[in-house]
């Protein structure tokens, strides 16, 4: 895999990617984040060497390199998902090739339904911790030492201060941010009745299915990471509704205003 990063890594450094400093990974129906940024350079998945390749329709399957707030960023405009038939470790490699190119930070978004019914639609929830029912993790491959420590500390997988300045920026902007536990699933069924009962047993505020093998790998590389999730649905057990995929992609679209501020002013406070 060594190999592979570095490939990656010289062929983007080639096409313009010249030293980001933070790193984007942006979830499903969260494209509006594009419009922010002063783009210099931008690749197609496909055209990466070794990079998997979207294919969720939503997701655009695109890496983008920029400035935005005066930072230099690389953005995931769409991200890949162990439903789609990836691995864990094809699904966070783009996470290694963005620590080669240098990122220092890793901001992270997702639209997710909530387990904790006083989170509404439409809501944002930074996460605070979460818990992997994904089935595995990205670090268990043989060879996994040369990339960084084997077993790597998650007493506390998000960075404390990055979310003390969004908790602090959506106070200054009065923005609803919860805090709260995000479940990551295999997916792509969504939630059982059954399902949404046991997730609030066991401590989730809110369920998805990405971010967790993102965040293990970014802790994996000691990069630093802060990660907020769009609540596009809510799971009510007593009262669950079929699920529209097109109203979730709706409802990321119009809550994605606040995300952009709340990222925007901690760019510009890192």
């Amino acid at each position: 895999m060594i190999q592979e990063i570095k490939e990656s890594t010289d062929h983007l450094i080639s096409r313009g990617f010249d030293a980001p400093e933070i790193g984007i990974i942006l979830g499903t129906g969260l494209g509006q984040f594009i419009d922010e940024i002063e783009i210099l350079a931008e690749v197609s998945y496909k055209d990466i060497p070794h990079f998997p390749t979207a294919t969720v329709e939503f997701h655009k399957g695109k890496l983008i390199f920029g400035k935005l707030e005066g930072k230099k960023v690389v953005v995931m405009q769409g991200r890949f998902h162990l439903y789609e038939g990836y691995s864990l470790q094809d699904v966070t490699y783009p996470v290694r090739v963005m620590k080669e190119l240098g990122i220092s930070k890793l901001l992270v978004s997702n639209a997710s339904g909530s387990i904790n019914l006083d989170y509404k639609k439409g809501e944002l929830m930074l996460i605070e911790d979460h818990i992997n029912l994904q089935g595995g993790s990205p670090l268990a491959f043989h060879g996994v030492e040369q990339l960084g420590e084997r077993f790597v500390d998650m007493s506390q997988p998000y960075d404390a201060v990055m979310n003390e300045t969004l908790e602090n920026t959506a106070k200054e902007h009065n923005i609803i941010l919860h805090k709260g536990v995000y479940a990551s699933v295999l997916g792509p069924q969504l939630e059982t009745r059954a399902e949404y009962r046991y997730l609030k047993i066991i401590g989730a505020d809110a369920v998805g299915m990405s971010t967790v093998p993102e965040v293990i790998v970014a802790n994996h590389l000691k990069i630093p990471v802060s990660a907020i999730s769009v609540i596009t649905d809510e799971g009510n057990p007593d009262d669950l509704k079929p699920v529209d995929i097109a109203e979730i992609i709706a409802m990321a679209e119009k809550a994605e205003p606040q995300m952009i501020t709340l990222f925007k002013e901690l760019i510009k406070k890192i």
